[in-house]
């Protein structure tokens, strides 16, 4: 655990969204006190989109759709955000946080530091990752989410998610493979106090929604949604909660020891899926 405050560095945060309006606003609420609204950068996915309500200063752009199917428009929306964040870097940024809409990365409140005082204690060489925290509905315990209020407040349970372990934070100009979840070329280091809570699949019936919407339908993603998304929710209803912290503590181990053998340098659970209750010192923080 870092134990001294540094002086802060110049951080700046990207993501790239299509019809996204609703997480859009929660990602600038999130990031944009901490880091400042002005080192916000918003790619709109689509010459047909606006800018989400709540953008505030943060910097919005629209951009050419990458792509219909999935795989292509993936591995063309970070190629365009790697090549966005080299110019960031060119301009004076020390660290880039990419991320999608609906994750926000959290330095653990036990550290007594906020997110961009604990990035800038930290000796980044190349990339650096949170755990990543699947956050879902229990169908047994929540009631719809009330989007008037932050999520963790209504919110209690999560799946450690590899997947959501991703290379989010860049000291240097890379290339980031399909949704930030590696560094082509680069090993991926997990640190003990980052964690990335993933809240897109918080309520059932906004999943339900996104399930049958056309642009789901079109980049042939319905399999893909329900066995990645709407599992999420079943396992977090079904399963017993474990203990977060000491539960965390070996899912850093194991998916540092543990690769897929189709890339070496993503972090794997080797398909245990397990649940956590959340702590009540996250409950304030998005």
């Amino acid at each position: 655990m870092a134990k001294t405050k540094q002086p802060l560095k110049r951080i700046a945060c990207v993501t790239m969204a299509r019809n996204d309006e609703f997480f859009l606003n929660r990602w600038v609420a999130y990031y944009g006190p901490l880091l400042g609204e002005e080192n916000l950068y918003i790619y709109m996915d689509g010459l047909d989109q606006k800018a989400p309500s709540g953008a505030g200063r943060a910097n919005v752009k629209l951009v050419e759709k990458q792509g219909i199917k999935v795989v292509d428009a993936e591995k063309r929306r970070l190629n365009y955000l790697s090549d966005r964040a080299a110019e960031l870097f060119a301009n004076g940024y020390e660290l880039v946080i990419g991320c999608d809409s609906d994750e926000c990365l959290i330095a653990d409140p036990k550290t007594g530091m906020n997110l961009p005082e604990y990035l800038s204690s930290l000796d980044i060489k190349t990339t650096v990752s949170g755990l990543g925290i699947d956050v879902g509905q229990h169908l047994n315990k929540d009631d719809a989410l009330d989007k008037s209020k932050k999520i963790l407040t209504q919110r209690g349970h999560g799946l450690i998610n590899s997947r959501f372990t991703k290379a989010g934070v860049i000291a240097r100009p890379v290339r980031w493979g399909r949704g930030f979840h590696r560094v082509r070329g680069k090993n991926f280091h997990i640190d003990p106090n980052l964690y990335l809570f993933h809240f897109g699949n918080t309520d059932w019936d906004i999943l339900l929604a996104k399930y049958h919407h056309p642009d789901i339908i079109a980049r042939g993603e319905q399999k893909h949604f329900k066995r990645a998304r709407m599992r999420v929710v079943l396992d977090i209803t079904k399963k017993r909660a474990k203990n977060f912290d000491r539960t965390t503590k070996w899912a850093r181990i194991i998916q540092t020891i543990f690769r897929p053998i189709y890339s070496w340098n993503k972090p794997s659970m080797l398909e245990m899926r397990w649940v956590v209750r959340i702590p009540d010192r996250f409950k304030k923080l998005a």
